[in-house]
């Protein structure tokens, strides 16, 4: 279904002993770590999450890594909606001779 959720993950900050006060762990709804947000994106997520409730989703795997969606201050994330492919025009008919 276009735009419906996927399971839910939960994102954590870590504690104020590890050496980037903004890292955010990724874990399952079953509490299992399953990684942590990226360097580069962990600054504004990490500050985010300080100043509100995060929600995030599974979206989809990428590799061995995995895109995940947030949503800030109560906004529920959704999947996008996929591109549909567009059909490829119809050939011209060649005029009769």
């Amino acid at each position: 279904m276009p735009g419906a959720l996927s399971p839910a993950v939960e994102l954590r900050l870590r504690l104020a002993n590890w050496p980037d006060d903004n890292a955010a762990a990724i874990a399952s709804d079953r509490g299992m770590y399953l990684g942590y947000v990226s360097a580069e994106r962990a600054l504004l997520i990490g500050k985010r999450m300080k100043e509100s409730e995060a929600v995030a989703v599974f979206q989809a795997m990428h590799g061995s890594g995995a895109y995940i969606r947030i949503g800030f201050a109560g906004g529920v994330p959704a999947k996008p909606v996929p591109d549909v492919p567009k059909r490829p025009p119809p050939r011209l008919a060649r005029p009769a001779h």
